[in-house]
């Protein structure tokens, strides 16, 4: 009896529409899990998706709308040759040192939403963006080193990424000193992905995708007034 009833609530759809999303990017919503307060539910945002397609070429448009699909994505991204090898060897601490856990898909009212860890501040805030931090000035020496001890566990894990952007890293101080998260961005285009298990290709694809981070911190921190494509040109 109990059993029934806990699978019923399981199987339940989650009603989002009353709920407002404690953030949102240019294709997700995401809110708080209404009886979870330490998850996240990412939710699509399909008028986007639909106007993305409609932005493309006609070539391109014929491999369809699911790889403008960020929840699709996500979820193929975690099933990528490093992260499995992880939790093949049991090292899940070591996956999660710098990413929310994961619990896949579950249905809303509002679709299919990515139910994943939320991640929060030691006081209970949701963690801000590393972006507020650069945008604020306050890139502390702890932060440097944060960014650092994250630039090292991308390296040494092997998990692929797409460009590394500062708005889709968080910072929390949950553990007695800052950390970085990636909350969004995970995986890799389709034919870098399949190129994981050549040895030493995906050192060389993190190498370029941390160099580029490099580069997109500096202009995040410049006065100068450049848009990132120029700024990207001229360095």
């Amino acid at each position: 009896m109990n059993s029934d009833k806990t699978s019923k609530r399981r199987n339940a759809q989650i009603d989002l529409k009353p709920l407002v999303p404690f953030a949102q990017g240019a294709n997700r919503y995401c809110f708080q899990h209404p009886e979870n307060k330490d998850r996240c539910l990412k939710v699509i945002r399909p008028e986007n998706i639909k106007a993305r397609y409609n932005r493309q070429s006609p070539l391109k448009r014929l491999l369809g709308k699911a790889r403008l699909n960020d929840n699709s994505q996500e979820l193929k991204a975690h099933m990528q040759p490093a992260i499995r090898r992880l939790i093949q060897a049991e090292k899940e601490s070591t996956l999660w040192a710098h990413l929310p856990r994961f619990y896949g898909s579950i249905e809303t009212s509002l679709g299919h939403a990515n139910e994943s860890e939320l991640i929060r501040c030691a006081d209970g805030t949701v963690a801000p963006t590393l972006e507020s931090f650069v945008r604020n000035g306050e890139l502390s020496n702890q932060l440097q080193k944060a960014i650092k001890r994250f630039e090292a566990w991308l390296a040494q894990t092997r998990i692929l990424t797409r460009n590394l952007l500062p708005h889709n890293l968080v910072v929390t101080d949950r553990s007695g000193q800052p950390e970085l998260f990636l909350v969004d961005g995970l995986g890799a285009p389709t034919i870098p992905q399949a190129l994981a298990l050549v040895p030493g290709w995906s050192d060389r694809y993190i190498a370029r995708k941390l160099a580029r981070f490099h580069k997109r911190m500096l202009w995040e921190q410049s006065n100068e007034g450049l848009s990132w494509k120029d700024f990207q040109s001229l360095r």
